[in-house]
């Protein structure tokens, strides 16, 4: 008899479903894509064909949804406020809960509720998994998690920290335990996701204790269009004196804002052959994004106590050798001192880059969020 191995992971966007097969007992990927444009010209009509779409590409390497070997498909589900703080079995039940959050993450769950009602259309009698971006971050304690308002106000809204980038938090924070050789509760890692969007992690343990990003994806760190930490009176400003709508300024802070706001581009290789050309603006976006990094690496130490490594991961994270060296220029004070040489090479896998005197290690750390939701899923699947 086939053992059922294989986990299907779905990441249903607003505008695409990307989509990755693991095989659990071997660690093997034996498919993978992506369907865009969903609801546009020239793409599919809508989720229920992107998903169909995604059954025919598996169906033709022979991997379908009526594959003896699909184990579950686990759901990339961005919102799970307070109700689910860990993977969860998905019933009509669930799928309801999750409904009643999208006042939370209106551009996001409303997508990822389509892609889970469409796959268990397709597929009623296969375990499904709901993995939420913001369930590693449900640890952090009440004085983390909550901001400083009316607390009514504050309850009846549902307005507190979540954090997101939670997959890829848990994955990096336990790989970075392993390259030092420790258990994941023996180590304390700052976890740096540099991506288009961007957020930081204090990792005790192996527990999430702190997190940048709050209600929504907005707070923290300086990213690709987000504006990250800003005075909230800022909204005010614009309402009372540049008579800007609410929505503007959503799309303001959003969207045109962050290093694409700064130097009019958002991608970090761009704004480095800027720098190169003498671009003062490409200079000074670089120096506010790096500022914001050491702020909160200053930040999440002091959360931590100790901190036994600090890890870099995503686009920028792992690729950009100037962003690493520019955010922990100078922190030797707290122990951290990079390595140029190491710093500089190029590589696939998983290494330390910091000094050898280095008190706290520097890591790279390619994510793995789909590894994440597989492993997850398939352990819920199998309990």
């Amino acid at each position: 008899m086939t053992a059922a191995t294989h986990v299907l992971v779905l990441n249903s966007g607003s505008s695409s479903v990307k989509y990755q097969l693991l095989d659990m007992a071997d660690g093997a990927r034996p498919a993978s894509g992506v369907v865009e444009r969903i609801g546009e010209e020239g793409g599919v009509a809508d989720h229920a064909e992107a998903l169909r779409q995604v059954a025919r590409e598996l169906d033709g390497q022979g991997l379908g949804l009526d594959s003896p070997r699909l184990a579950a498909v686990g759901h990339r589900v961005v919102h799970g406020g307070t109700r689910f703080t860990e993977p969860t079995l998905i019933t009509d039940v669930v799928v309801a809960e999750i409904e009643k959050l999208v006042p939370l993450a209106p551009l996001h769950n409303p997508a990822n509720i389509t892609g889970i009602k469409v796959a268990r259309q397709l597929r009623p009698d296969l375990p499904q998994v709901a993995v939420f971006d913001t369930a590693f971050h449900a640890s952090i304690p009440e004085a983390a998690a909550r901001y400083a308002i009316d607390a009514a106000t504050a309850e009846r809204y549902g307005i507190r920290r979540y954090g997101f980038h939670g997959t890829s938090h848990a994955y990096v924070s336990r790989a970075t335990a392993a390259l030092l050789g420790k258990e994941p509760a023996e180590a304390n890692v700052i976890v740096l996701h540099l991506g288009n969007g961007a957020s930081a992690s204090a990792v005790r343990g192996g527990v999430c204790v702190d997190t940048s990003m709050g209600l929504t994806p907005l707070e923290g760190l300086v990213m690709g269009t987000r504006s990250g930490d800003i005075d909230p009176a800022v909204v005010f400003h614009l309402q009372r004196v540049a008579g800007m709508p609410t929505d503007e300024i959503d799309t303001l802070l959003n969207k045109r804002s962050g290093l694409l706001g700064l130097c009019g581009a958002n991608d970090m290789r761009e704004i480095g052959r800027r720098m190169g050309a003498g671009d003062k603006e490409a200079q000074l976006a670089f120096d506010v994004y790096v500022h914001r990094l050491r702020r909160y690496i200053g930040a999440f130490t002091a959360v931590l106590g100790r901190v036994d490594a600090v890890a870099f991961t995503a686009g920028v994270g792992e690729n950009s050798a100037a962003v690493r060296a520019a955010a922990l220029d100078g922190l030797a004070g707290l122990g951290i001192e990079l390595d140029p040489v190491r710093n500089a090479v190029r590589a696939s896998g998983g290494r330390l880059v910091s000094a050898a005197t280095s008190r706290v290690a520097v890591a790279v750390v390619p994510t793995d969020e789909e590894f994440e939701i597989a492993r997850d899923t398939y352990a819920l699947a199998r309990a």
